[in-house]
């Protein structure tokens, strides 16, 4: 008999959350982190506080331009659109201002748009379920590069989506659509994916678009990089299980990997995974400060991954 949980609110739609089957042996993807991810490092320990990282300032770009739709936008103070008048752009949800110091480190040239709407994934769902509040969005992006460059005839080439935490739940709405699908090149999660339970798995509705996405950038045609941590949340699906749920989904298990000394902020790797253009790092450490570290990751993924696959038009200072 399955012992059901009852219904656990996610991102301000109900979702059912049940416990496996008694009896019936668990899916891989289903396993929690073990007891020895379960540790958290000090500040001092990391030399640095991952929740409030130094401020490189804003390098080649120029400070917060709040003429888009949703949130704010930094642009190159020169350049960054071609000949052509095409540009790239990432929007990311969720902690703008962590993830601005880890892009102006690397990137010089690309549009960084950050979009900040509250606690929890539902602002970021209920937003982004009204199609048209996209629309508007890259709308007013294009105007906003044309008012700063001076130019008419710019227009977006390159589209990312990015998030932290709860920010994912703007990008599952996007991504509900065949179209923005299609439309979007490039997917980033940190430590940002969660959803709710079915008896012997997870709810596959909620991580639908998700595995889409997946496979599409298995097959080479996007990119996709998910990161978690090994926190384990109450009642609902950790970050660790939807990974693994999303490699599962391409017939491919996470393999285990030893912590390495270049990661960001005192992160540990423990696992990881690779198809095509589908990547997936999992880290140990079960605390606010190894949530907070997942943004230190961005910094490679754009030297790593966007930055080569984009060849964005240069911009100056």
């Amino acid at each position: 008999m399955r012992a059901l949980q009852g219904y656990l609110r996610l991102g301000g739609f109900l979702a059912l959350s049940a416990l496996p089957a008694e009896g019936h042996a668990k899916a891989w993807f289903l396993q929690k982190p073990p007891p020895a991810t379960q540790k958290q490092k000090t500040s001092e320990e990391r030399g640095v506080n991952p929740c409030a990282s130094p401020d490189p300032g804003f390098g080649i770009y120029s400070p917060w331009n709040r003429g888009v739709s949703i949130g704010q936008m930094i642009l190159p103070v020169h350049g960054g659109v071609s000949r052509t008048g095409e540009f790239d752009a990432m929007i990311h949800f969720h902690g703008h201002e962590p993830v601005r110091k880890e892009w102006v480190k690397v990137m010089d040239g690309a549009m960084l748009v950050g979009i900040d709407l509250g606690n929890g994934s539902g602002p970021y769902e209920t937003t982004f379920a009204d199609k048209s509040n996209l629309s508007r969005l890259l709308t007013s992006i294009e105007q906003t590069v044309a008012a700063h460059t001076q130019r008419k005839d710019v227009h977006l080439r390159r589209l990312g989506l990015s998030a932290w935490s709860a920010g994912y739940g703007a990008i599952q709405r996007i991504l509900e659509d065949p179209a923005m699908r299609q439309r979007v090149d490039a997917v980033v999660l940190l430590d940002g994916l969660h959803c709710g339970y079915k008896p012997d798995s997870l709810n596959d509705l909620q991580l639908g678009p998700f595995m889409e996405f997946a496979r599409l950038a298995a097959a080479g045609k996007k990119l996709m990089f998910v990161s978690h941590s090994s926190i384990i949340p109450p009642g609902y699906a950790s970050t660790t299980e939807t990974a693994n749920f999303l490699i599962d989904t391409l017939g491919g298990k996470a393999v285990r990997a030893r912590p390495r000394g270049g990661d960001p902020m005192g992160l540990e790797l423990i696992s990881q995974f690779s198809r095509g253009g589908f990547h997936v790092r999992g880290f140990s450490g079960n605390g606010k400060l190894d949530h907070c570290a997942q943004i230190g990751l961005y910094r490679d993924v754009l030297r790593i991954h966007i930055k080569p696959r984009w060849k964005s038009p240069r911009g100056t200072g």
